[in-house]
């Protein structure tokens, strides 16, 4: 969440970020903070005058009892006690307002970096770079003209799922519903085959892997700003009060809550790969068919904890090796800066990579790659401590899809059928074991 101090040095700038991600009442939101901060100070100031007080008093209760003075004694001891009395109050309304304040910082989304477009949807974002086809600096997804289209007709994966017997989401509806496929014999494999390539690539790349839980409880979803704002995305297990993670963000972020970090050791690098699970409640139509959109799905993410000062590199890092993956396995792709209005709750920038379908005509994303600043570590209380003057001081946090399997999966297909079955590209035909599908 945002820092009082983020807020009281330039309230103004706070407010004309929040209205970039469109957020309803910046103002009143902000107006409140102040209030309910200037609120909490004076019962702070009252709490430390009325311990002065006592403080003071206890000294002349004992030179009252050292002069035999026992009226002017008694008579001071009464006052400490309405005093205590006081402090007491004073405690409660600072709770109070504590409470208040922190509740109404996890309503506040994160504020989006100067170089963030402005825009209210995807048609807002900014084409930055393609290997499809020029893209001007400054285009945007609705007058880009670079859409990669084949004049040859081409299956859809969901039909050459069946066709090769892959992938039965027919079987998946009996067993638990829509939205949560069977891969079978080579769709399995080429699942595994994935996970594996992505990890792998990972590791070269100098990232720890994590195998954290999928479950997660409600202080870790509050951590990293799933909670209170994506709750209804999120399938939650009542009776022991745990949530399903929609992506290992969550876990391994959390990884490093309440913790101090030693600058030497930043920036930590991990990944993991992890089966996620989305409630996608309110996605309907064409564009959720086969694997474009579904309840369980399996990813690998990259997270990172860094610096201030150098999280800026590693988030272009982070970009460069989501784009080193698609490039290894062949995909036509696009990166997206994407607008105010269509970034996540907790992002400060943000940048999705989407690969092109040839047989639905479209762009799938399978990555969306992430600086939250010190967003995320504020609600974490992720820390490091500095090197040069040990002062402790907050983390900036980052992470992206590296990648996310069921478009990745889709994409292949679609744009590897040939007459002959479905060509494995060159760099994942050692984890797949096999360069055809036929």
């Amino acid at each position: 969440m945002l820092t009082l101090k983020q807020i009281n040095d330039n309230p103004q700038s706070i407010i004309a970020g929040l209205k970039k991600k469109h957020f309803a009442g910046a103002e009143e939101a902000i107006r409140q903070v102040q209030e309910i901060d200037a609120t909490r100070k004076a019962c702070q100031q009252k709490k430390d005058d009325a311990q002065a007080q006592m403080n003071r008093i206890a000294k002349e209760i004992g030179n009252f009892y050292k002069e035999g003075k026992r009226a002017e004694a008694d008579a001071a001891k009464q006052q400490t006690g309405t005093l205590k009395q006081n402090i007491q109050q004073y405690e409660a309304e600072m709770a109070e307002a504590e409470k208040r304040l922190t509740d109404l910082l996890l309503t506040i989304p994160n504020v989006p970096y100067d170089i963030v477009p402005e825009g209210t949807a995807a048609e807002d974002n900014l084409v930055v770079k393609s290997n499809v086809g020029e893209c001007p600096e400054g285009s945007t997804v609705g007058n880009w003209k670079g859409d990669v289209k084949n004049d040859q007709a081409k299956l859809p994966h969901w039909e050459l799922a069946k066709k090769y017997n892959l992938i039965d989401f027919d079987l998946g509806v009996k067993i638990s519903g829509a939205g949560f496929p069977v891969y079978i014999g080579k769709g399995a494999q080429l699942q595994r085959a994935l996970i594996n390539f992505f990890l792998a690539e990972a590791n070269k790349a100098g990232y720890t892997e994590i195998m954290p839980p999928t479950v997660v409880n409600a202080a870790s979803g509050y951590g990293t700003g799933q909670l209170p704002d994506k709750e209804g995305q999120m399938y939650h297990c009542e009776v022991d009060d745990l949530y399903l993670i929609p992506t290992a963000e969550v876990p391994v972020t959390n990884l490093y809550r309440d913790v101090i970090l030693e600058e030497k050791d930043l920036p930590i690098k991990n990944c993991a790969y992890t089966e996620c699970f989305r409630r996608e409640a309110g996605s309907y139509g064409k564009d959720v068919r086969g694997l474009n959109r579904l309840h369980e799905f399996s990813k690998i993410e990259i997270v990172r904890i860094d610096t201030p000062e150098h999280s800026d590199e590693s988030h272009k890092e982070m970009l460069q090796h989501v784009e080193d993956l698609l490039q290894k396995l062949e995909l036509p792709y696009r990166i997206l800066r994407l607008c105010g209005g269509d970034m996540s709750f907790t992002a400060a920038l943000c940048y999705d990579f989407e690969v092109y379908s040839e047989a639905q005509h479209r762009w799938l994303e399978v990555s969306s790659t992430s600086n939250f600043d010190t967003y995320q570590a504020n609600r974490l209380h992720c820390r490091y401590r500095r090197q040069d003057d040990k002062k402790v001081t907050l983390c900036h946090t980052l992470n992206g899809s590296a990648l996310a399997l069921p478009r990745i999966v889709a994409a292949l297909l679609e744009n590897n059928q040939t007459e002959r079955g479905i060509h494995i590209p060159a760099a994942l035909q050692p984890y797949t074991g096999f360069e055809w599908i036929e």
